[in-house]
């Protein structure tokens, strides 16, 4: 009797298989990370609006924040921002005190699709520690954003998970922009256009 193998890899609709335990940078395209992440909801979906607030514009506002902390961030430095929770195109959004209490090596699966996602866009595979550090400051000042402003969080309970917010709210009309749930269609496509925006530059 034949042996069965297990299946660990996704299809996509365009076409590739990718294979979330041994991931190819050659499966990886950017129309499939773009469509995933506009589908996948931040927050399990527990937030305000007609619309889930998406991972794809969870992205670009996380990339907005990391620009108004840098002076001149370079543009590979802006791609790796901008492309910071990838796998979870693949992976979807697990919250983190689930992926604390899940523990065995599925932060080691998402590390290795991400290696794979920043190979096939011409970046190194491992992002430099101060880049690490500072990408995650902005993903915790976006956190305590759309905590206290989408997920109706109270904003000294947002202020203990999330830490201290050093960036006012932009200016207002930008703030409102990025911080309202955009449909599915329109994350798709400010992803698309934010990543074309953000290569182009590194090619130049």
């Amino acid at each position: 009797m034949a042996r069965t193998t297990k299946r660990a890899w996704q299809r996509m609709l365009s076409g590739r298989r990718l294979d979330l335990l041994d991931p190819s940078a050659l499966d990886i395209e950017i129309a499939d990370i773009a469509h995933g992440l506009s589908r996948v909801a931040r927050w399990n979906g527990q937030t305000i609006g007609d619309y889930p607030f998406s991972v794809a514009q969870h992205s670009i506002l996380v990339l907005k924040i990391f620009e108004a902390f840098a002076t001149s961030p370079k543009p590979d430095a802006q791609l790796y921002t901008l492309l910071h929770d990838a796998p979870e195109y693949v992976m979807g959004d697990i919250i983190s005190p689930f992926k604390a209490a899940m523990g065995g090596n599925y932060k080691d699966i998402e590390e290795r699709v991400l290696e794979a996602i920043h190979l096939r866009f011409s970046l190194s595979a491992a992002r430099p520690a101060k880049l690490v550090r500072a990408i995650k400051k902005a993903d915790k000042q976006a956190a305590y954003f759309e905590a206290v402003h989408l997920a109706g969080f109270d904003p000294d309970e947002a202020r203990n998970l999330f830490g201290e917010p050093m960036l006012p709210d932009f200016d207002l009309d930008g703030f409102d922009r990025l911080i309202r749930p955009w449909p599915t269609h329109e994350a798709q496509e400010r992803f698309n256009e934010t990543f074309a925006s953000v290569s182009a530059r590194i090619a130049d």
